[in-house]
Order: structure tokens, then C-alpha cells, then sequence
């Protein structure tokens, strides 16, 4: 018998916050591996638990070097516990490598659910929250986080990201200058802890406020783009959107159904336009004269 992945939730600031289960986890793993094993030891202490088995680290640095030793602990039987600094592990944190390679040698993968600073950030930030992404961390580079932005510039649903605190004001710069400054957001900062603080206001504002230099863990949450006039996109511009992405590579299938999430309507809307487009001999670019 294989043994067992356990991808275990930890506080995202308050301790308190920990489920039941992951004590009774920490205490039976036969293997934790842990981004931080000394954040790993102020949680087993303020849980009151000692984890009986061996305890590894598990982090950006020797994740592909330490995930194959791992995964044979995890055919030979082991129960491994998966702990990242806060939150889930694998979003936007160490652990992907290492749910693949369970996967694929068909070890069993579960988790304890725990606190998200995604949702948490979401559920405050009083934006709309009936449909979402996250898009995790943004490029480093100005130009590259830019490009990012650009992508996103037409999506509706709220947007989710993390940031670095010293990053946050050149993040909010740039969202102000792609998605306009009246774009509405919400910059989450220390979520659960002591100085928890939630900033709401458009983005042009946001930026000026984070210029005078924030700290902490930060979440930003940006309201989605408005739907085009009459709640329907224009052919012409679905059609446009369509070309753009078989220009860059997509194959058209790919490129409608994403149009068609982007602009919140039936593919069958956007592949007519494109029909409609070629048919008419006035499509935009290269892309749709296959």
C-alpha cells in the first residue's frame, strides 16, 4: 500500500485560526515537510503538538532537488504532511511539484482545509465576488508586469492578486495605468493579525496612499472591467480579440472559448462573428484568414 499526501492549510496570521485536524496531522505524520521548519515549530508550540515523525524543509530553493525523495517516502507507505508558511501549499507557495509526482505514481492526495488570504481577501474587500480569478504574484520586471496587466485588462470577474509590500506601489502604479485609475480595489494588508487593515478606493488613490510605504503580507482585489454597453461585446471587437490570440499561437478553438469567458458570452456568439468576419472578407490580422 502507498502511503498518503496530506496538503495541510495553516493561519494566514492569527493561530487561532488552525482546524482541529492539523494538530492531530502534525502529531501522526511520518514526514513533515515544511517551507520554514522554524515557523513550523512556533505553530507546533502555539498548537500545543509535537510532531512524532522526521521533519524536513520544503521550499523554493530545493523543491525539485528534495520532491523525488518525497515521493518514494510516499510509495513506500509514508504519510507526509505538507505545510507551507500560511495557507494552502501549492497556491502561489511550494507543493505542485509534489502533488504531480504523487499523482502520477498513484499515491492518494488529500487536505485539511484551512484559512485562504485569496478568499479572505475576496469576502472583505466589498467587490463583487460572484465570479473571480486569482492571478497569484505578478512579474518582478515593469515591462513584464505590464504585459501581465494587459492580459487582464478586459476581464470581468474580480481580480486577485499577491504582492510583495515593496512592490505594492509600482503594482498599484501600473494597474492604475492599464486598467484605468477609477478602477475600483481594495489593497488587504495583515490579514488576521493584530494590525489587519483593509484600504478600499480606485486605483489612482490606492497608488498615492502606497507611495508613502506599506507593510506586511498584502492582498489586492480589483473590481473586473464593466460589461460593454447593452451587456453584449461588439463582433467586432470579439473578432479582434480572436485574431490577437491566433497571432500570438492559439489555436482558434482555444482562442474563442477564452474570448468568449473573457467577454461573458456563449462561444457560439464569438465563433458567428468570426464566420461572419471571414465570410465578409474583413477580419483583423492574419489569424482568421486560415
Amino acid at each position: 500500500m502507498t502511503g498518503t499526501l496530506v496538503l495541510a492549510g495553516t493561519p494566514i496570521g492569527d493561530p487561532a485560526d488552525a482546524p482541529p485536524r492539523l494538530a492531530a496531522e502534525l502529531a501522526a505524520a511520518d514526514v513533515v515537510a515544511a517551507e520554514d521548519t522554524r515557523r513550523l515549530r512556533r505553530l507546533t508550540q502555539a498548537l500545543g503538538v509535537e510532531p512524532a515523525g522526521r521533519i524536513v524543509s520544503y521550499f523554493e530553493g530545493n523543491e525539485a532537488a528534495r520532491t523525488p525523495e518525497l515521493a518514494e517516502a510516499l510509495v513506500d507507505g509514508a504519510r507526509v504532511v505538507l505545510v507551507t508558511d500560511a495557507g494552502m501549499p501549492s497556491v502561489s507557495d511550494p507543493g505542485y511539484r509534489l502533488v504531480a509526482a504523487a499523482v502520477e505514481r498513484g499515491v492518494h492526495v488529500t487536505a485539511v482545509p484551512g484559512p485562504s488570504a485569496v478568499l479572505t481577501a475576496l469576502a472583505v474587500s466589498g467587490l463583487p465576488v460572484d465570479r473571480f480569478c486569482f492571478e497569484g504574484f505578478l512579474p518582478r520586471k515593469q515591462g513584464e508586469r505590464r504585459g501581465r496587466l494587459r492580459e487582464a485588462a478586459d476581464e470581468r470577474r474580480t481580480l486577485v492578486y499577491f504582492e510583495a509590500p515593496h512592490r505594492l506601489a509600482a503594482t498599484l502604479d501600473a494597474m492604475a495605468e492599464v486598467f484605468g485609475p477609477e478602477r475600483q480595489a481594495a489593497v488587504c494588508r495583515e490579514l488576521t493579525k493584530t494590525y489587519e487593515q483593509v484600504r478600499r478606493g480606485p486605483l489612482g488613490e490606492l497608488a498615492q496612499w502606497a507611495a508613502e510605504g506599506v507593510r506586511g503580507e498584502i492582498t489586492v482585489v480589483v473590481r473586473g472591467a464593466e460589461a460593454p454597453a447593452g451587456g453584449e461585446a461588439d463582433a467586432a471587437e470579439l473578432v479582434r480579440r480572436v485574431a490577437e490570440r491566433e497571432q500570438a499561437g492559439q489555436q482558434r478553438k482555444e482562442a474563442i472559448a477564452e474570448v468568449a469567458r473573457e467577454a461573458g458570452v456563449p462561444k457560439r456568439e464569438v465563433f458567428d462573428a468570426v464566420v461572419a468576419a471571414k465570410k465578409a472578407g474583413g477580419q483583423p490580422g492574419k489569424g482568421l484568414a486560415r
